[in-house]
């Protein structure tokens, strides 16, 4: 079996890389990445490419479709991934998350590849807090980030057929530990907060829902999305991917981390009105479809397990909404350095 993974040296690449290297150890498994956040390792004691067998730099708007011969299945992780970048660079979020991802599909689907597993996201329910929304309900896109998926899944349906599989996996918040970590997630910031200023301040009043799920756990999912029969799903299939015990409050969330670190204080904004993107999620025909590749991690194991990495790379950054585990800062500062254009290309 041959594998490539766009977006890999991203935040969820290190536990997809894991995955399939685990599930497949004889496969061939390429990453295809463009390299802005290569360097934004985090406890790391070997880089996680190693795993792989080659390592390609490249932009994925500009996919070379020569990498695709003899591929069995494509994994899209590359994405402009939250909505703080989408909505600072909302037409390149399109071109990367929508655009490049249609055309990606296509591509492997000219060159023979059986599978394509898109990285796409419960986030297009958007403002939808009322009951936990299905596969089939209306969609409420609120960010460019969003509106991305929404997008992708459309063009991507048509593709699907009896010689082409095509799985989107419609993700909960990311959240937990890896060797390239973000800190710009709720969870994993409400951890690093807990940690360095033993105090979480929530901006919002606190009652927004979203449902959460560890990398570990995407990566089973994207494992399944590669071995899924079509006759398990169809052809093409968009499947909500998390558990129905994953859908947290904000409120809650940020004092299940006070618990787990001794010390820590949660303040409310007394002014802060709920945040629109609130939305609770029904994760039924995943647990129907993949039942023995359902989420392993609960909301306590990803805190302890985001914590105590912190403390073993002895983090103490009290700035770090400054720093590298920032996505929105470091390209910034690519760009400010010369680095990147506007258009988030390589400047050579």
């Amino acid at each position: 079996m041959k594998i490539l993974i766009a977006g890999n040296l991203g935040y969820v690449g290190p536990s997809v890389t894991n995955q399939l290297r685990q599930s497949f150890p004889a496969a061939t498994i390429l990453g295809f990445d463009i390299g802005y956040f290569t360097h934004c390792l985090s406890n790391a004691d070997f880089l996680p490419e190693v795993k792989l067998d080659i390592q390609v730099f490249g932009d994925i708007r500009k996919f070379p479709e020569s990498l695709l011969e003899g591929v069995d299945a494509v994994v899209d992780l590359a994405a402009i991934s939250n909505d703080p970048m989408g909505n600072k660079f909302e037409e390149v979020t399109l071109d990367v998350n929508y655009r490049a991802a249609v055309e990606l599909a296509k591509k492997a689907k000219r060159a023979g590849v059986k599978t394509f597993v898109y990285a796409s996201s419960c986030s297009m329910y958007g403002a939808a807090s009322d009951y936990p929304k299905k596969e089939d309900d209306e969609l409420n896109p609120l960010t460019a980030y969003a509106r991305s998926k929404v997008y992708a899944e459309k063009e991507l349906a048509p593709l699907a057929d009896g010689s082409f599989k095509i799985t989107c996996l419609r993700y909960a918040t990311a959240c937990g530990f890896t060797n390239r970590l973000r800190l710009d997630l709720v969870l994993n910031d409400f951890v690093a907060g807990a940690l360095v200023n033993k105090e979480i301040n929530i901006l919002s009043d606190g009652s927004p829902w979203r449902p959460m799920i560890n990398t570990k756990d995407m990566a089973r999912a994207v494992e399944w999305g590669i071995i899924r029969d079509k006759e398990n799903g169809g052809n093409f299939l968009a499947v909500n991917t998390g558990s129905n015990e994953w859908n947290n409050q904000i409120k809650p969330l940020a004092e299940a981390v006070a618990k787990a670190i001794p010390g820590c204080r949660v303040t409310v904004n007394p002014e802060g009105g709920p945040d629109k993107r609130s939305y609770m999620v029904n994760f039924d025909l995943f647990k129907k479809l993949a039942p023995n590749h359902q989420p392993k991690h609960d909301l306590q194991t990803t805190i302890n397990e985001i914590r105590d990495n912190l403390i073993a790379m002895n983090f103490n950054d009290p700035n770090f909404r400054e720093s590298k585990y920032i996505r929105l800062k470091v390209l910034s500062k690519l760009q400010e350095k010369g680095y990147l254009n506007n258009s988030l290309e390589w400047i050579k």
